[in-house]
């Protein structure tokens, strides 16, 4: 497995830097662009998450982003270095949003909703702060893209 990673304030104006590599990565490994442009849409959900609770209020927050490579999956981890939140507060702990309509989220739970509908596999790990882990896994090779 190859593991590209990413080191970056936690700010926005870097977030489109976070984009782009996961589009040159996605495309090498085949994805389609339909799916290239979920999985752009999902980590910057996890992104934007990450920025508001990285360091509130202090500008030394970070997020670390990884790419791992497999040759059936790409598995991209967003981690901050926050004091994370209370996920038993959230209602994905009961398992997907399944039949949730957006409408009956709580604040907070509508970018894990996205996540959740747009990657096939969608883990959250709230010990030493939080990381977001969003894998999705290649359906058909080269959809038309060349290396």
């Amino acid at each position: 497995m190859k593991v590209i990673r990413l080191h970056i304030p936690a700010a926005a104006e870097h977030l489109e830097i976070v984009r782009l590599s996961l589009y040159g990565v996605a495309t090498k490994l085949g994805f389609s662009y339909e799916d290239i442009e979920d999985m752009k849409v999902a980590v910057s959900e996890a992104c934007n998450n990450a920025i508001l609770h990285a360091k509130p209020g202090d500008n030394s927050g970070h997020i670390d982003i990884s790419y791992e490579l497999s040759d059936d999956a790409l598995r991209v981890k967003v981690k901050d270095n926050g004091t994370g939140y209370d996920a038993s507060s959230e209602s994905r702990q009961s398992g997907p949003f399944t039949g949730t309509m957006p409408s009956e989220l709580t604040a907070g739970g509508l970018g894990i909703y996205l996540m959740e509908a747009l990657m096939d596999e969608v883990l959250v790990d709230t010990t030493g702060g939080t990381e977001v882990t969003l894998v999705k896994y290649v359906h058909s090779k080269n959809h038309g893209m060349t290396e």
